[in-house]
């Protein structure tokens, strides 16, 4: 009897924790602010060998296109329930009109800006067998800072959401991020940053970055233990003036380095299905928390589930509030 009414009350008490979060997150607002992309995926059967060359032939039978990149970013936030808004430019081409409705349909707020310049990047992924064959990039490298016509627009919406956050993969839409991370600190608000390349002066001052392991040690370089890597990272925090910063290790979980030290939350035991945007969801989420008032402390062992989720899904996916209590 004891241990039915322990039940309960464990039931109930998660019931509660999952209805005050939800409520938190109808009212937490996240600026997204980065590249977005396209990612374009074609299914097919495999069943022979090309007489042309020693690769297989796949007979395509489905398409599909989801969001990527800062969009993807964006629509994990809205997929937990909080508002967000996407402050991204795009090129005047087909994926843009695509990438466009797709937004429109997923409900996520957007300031898009539009370059004829630019081609909207796009990455296409050929999969067979239920694994990637292929992938293929559509891009080009601006010759200008694309986002610049979107300062002013920056600066006027980013005072109205709790917390900012840069998604870069170095496709030249974050060449003016140092005034955008003064912009947003000035206004008081957390700046969160999955960053790109070895540089990070360039996001001096932010309160969170998260890069995964290999990107950490092309800025820090490769460590040879938890001690080597403690002292690197406070080394770049303190040299950058960075409130914390999470690296995330695949198997070996994710850990953050903030004023306290060193806390680390271990990978959740499930089968890998794709890591595709595992990163994405992982400060989408973060994001997501610190809005609805948590510290990053907090924040991690969410994040962590979150992206434990993730990984047991094709392609770039998406987490939603029930299923962080599933």
């Amino acid at each position: 009897m004891r241990s039915g009414r322990t039940g309960v009350g464990f039931l109930l008490n998660h019931v509660s924790r999952k209805n005050d979060l939800k409520e938190r997150l109808q009212r937490a607002r996240v600026l997204v602010v980065g590249d977005a992309m396209l990612d374009r995926y074609l299914f097919g059967d495999v069943d022979r060998i090309s007489p042309e060359a020693p690769v297989p032939v796949v007979r395509v039978t489905r398409e599909e296109a989801r969001l990527g990149g800062a969009a993807n970013v964006a629509l994990n936030i809205k997929s937990l329930g909080a508002q967000v808004t996407l402050i991204t430019v795009v090129g005047s081409d087909e994926p843009a009109a695509k990438l466009e409705q797709l937004l429109g349909e997923r409900g996520v707020a957007t300031i898009l800006g539009r370059d004829p310049n630019l081609y909207t990047c796009v990455k296409l992924r050929v999969i067979g067998r239920a694994q990637q064959l292929v992938r293929v990039d559509f891009e080009n490298h601006p010759d200008h800072e694309i986002l610049a016509d979107m300062l002013a627009d920056f600066a006027r919406v980013a005072p109205q959401h709790e917390v900012v956050l840069f998604s870069d993969y170095g496709k030249g839409g974050l060449a003016h991020i140092p005034r955008m991370i003064e912009t947003a600190r000035a206004a008081h608000k957390p700046v969160l940053i999955d960053p790109k390349g070895s540089d990070y002066s360039r996001y001096a001052g932010a309160t969170l970055v998260t890069p995964n392991r290999s990107e950490l040690a092309q800025v820090i370089g490769a460590w040879s233990s938890e001690a080597q890597l403690l002292e690197r990272v406070q080394a770049l925090r303190a040299a950058q003036r960075l409130e914390a910063l999470v690296v995330t290790r695949s198997e070996e979980g994710m850990s953050l380095f903030d004023d306290q030290g060193t806390l680390h939350v271990p990978a959740q035991t499930r089968e890998v299905f794709d890591v595709t945007g595992a990163g994405d969801t992982v400060i989408a989420t973060l994001a997501a928390m610190l809005a609805c008032g948590m510290s990053v402390r907090e924040a991690l062992p969410i994040a962590n589930r979150a992206g434990g989720i993730v990984v047991g899904k094709f392609g770039t996916a998406t987490v939603t509030c029930d299923e962080l209590f599933r």
